[in-house]
Formats: structure tokens, C-alpha cells, sequence
């Protein structure tokens, strides 16, 4: 009787755990994403060029890496919200163009943040209501985003428009796995820390995003 007390016990402290990882990466991805679309605000007022490939790589990888770092003290916190400053910052540009410079760009970006929407809530409602286990996805995902980023950097510096289009149609694939992934792993314990599933969940919208107004402004002849 007292080991199965013992056991009730720890499954509702699992409970709990979960839920406050759950709670705490929709509460900090929601902040992030503000935050985010705030500094694409500003680089998009103050008109600021593009930094470019290899600068953009390096700021992102190095706040990657600074945010896991410290993903367990309050400096993780610092870190999320300096890295998807940055990425905003980098996405003033590109909505830029769109805006200015495409006929029908306001619709474009409407488009593809409804989609983007859609998808996310749609694959993260699918994986909270089902509680399926998605954990197999893990190998075939990482593979896939490996492949799919380096397909992309050669899409952009020998400028193969029809590569480009792949990439994308495989970003939206690999990120919707990804989201199921993700959310998964958190109602199921497989991940205990809420900044980097913040992280995740982050990146899977800001592909998912910058893949569907790439295909929609390809199809839209632009």
C-alpha cells in the first residue's frame, strides 16, 4: 500500500512538473514572440538593410549557443529574448522588401502568417489532445533540417531559385514535425526546460513563416 501510495505521489508530481514546463514555454514563446516582432518593427521603420549571410549565421549561432548555456539561471531568460530580438531584427528586411517592393506583399504576409498560425496551433492542439508520443521523429527531423540547411545555403549563394523552392516545401514539413516533436517531448517529460522548448517552438514558427511567404511569393509570380 505504501509503495503504491508512493507511486500516486510521484505521478502527480510528474503532473505538475509538466504542466509548469508546459504553462512557462507557451507564457515565455507568446513574450518572445512579441518582443520579436517588435524589433522587426523598428529594423522595418528605420528601413535597415540586411546584414547579410555570414554575419547572420554568427549572431544566431552564438546566441543559440549563449541561450543554452545558460538555460538553466536567469541568464537563459536574457539570452531567449536577445536571440529572438536578433531574428526579428533579421526579419525587417525581408518584410521590407515584400511591403515595398511587391505589389501584393501586404497580402503575402497576411497569407503566410495566417498559415504559419494555423499550423502551429493546429499540430500543437494535435499533439496536446492526442498525447501521442512523436519521440520517433527525433532522428529523421535532425537529419532532415541538417540536409535542408545546407540545401539552403547553396540555394543562396549560387542563386538556384528551384532549390530555393525545395528548401522551403521541406522546411514547412520538417518544422510541422518538429512541432509535434516538441510539444510531445514536453507532456511527456522528455523535455524539462522551458526556455529551450521556448527556443524550438520559436524557430519552428520563424521557418514556418519565412517558408510560406517564400512559396506564396514565388507562386504569386513575385
Amino acid at each position: 500500500m505504501a509503495r503504491l501510495d508512493q507511486a500516486v505521489i510521484r505521478t502527480d508530481r510528474r503532473g505538475i512538473e509538466i504542466n509548469r514546463v508546459l504553462k512557462n514555454t507557451y507564457m515565455l514563446l507568446a513574450m518572445t514572440l512579441l518582443f520579436s516582432g517588435a524589433a522587426a518593427g523598428v529594423a522595418m521603420a528605420v528601413n535597415m538593410p540586411h546584414l547579410g549571410i555570414i554575419p547572420t549565421l554568427i549572431g544566431y549561432f552564438a546566441l543559440l549557443f549563449l541561450t543554452q548555456k545558460f538555460r538553466n539561471s536567469s541568464l537563459g531568460i536574457l539570452f531567449v529574448f536577445l536571440f529572438t530580438g536578433f531574428m526579428g531584427l533579421t526579419l525587417g528586411p525581408i518584410l521590407n522588401v515584400y511591403l515595398l517592393s511587391v505589389g501584393n506583399g501586404p497580402q503575402l504576409v497576411m497569407m503566410a502568417l495566417g498559415g504559419t498560425g494555423v499550423i502551429f496551433l493546429g499540430l500543437s492542439a494535435y499533439a496536446l489532445v492526442t498525447r501521442k508520443d512523436f519521440s520517433f521523429l527525433g532522428g529523421m527531423l535532425f537529419m532532415g533540417i541538417l540536409v535542408a540547411f545546407i540545401a539552403g545555403l547553396v540555394a543562396i549563394l549560387f542563386s538556384i531559385p528551384a532549390l530555393s523552392l525545395a528548401v522551403s516545401a521541406m522546411f514547412i514539413l520538417l518544422m510541422s514535425g518538429l512541432i509535434l516533436f516538441q510539444t510531445s517531448a514536453i507532456i511527456h517529460g522528455g523535455e524539462t526546460n522551458y526556455i529551450m522548448a521556448t527556443v524550438t517552438l520559436y524557430l519552428t514558427i520563424y521557418n514556418l513563416f519565412l517558408s510560406l511567404l517564400h512559396i506564396f511569393g514565388i507562386f504569386g509570380d513575385d
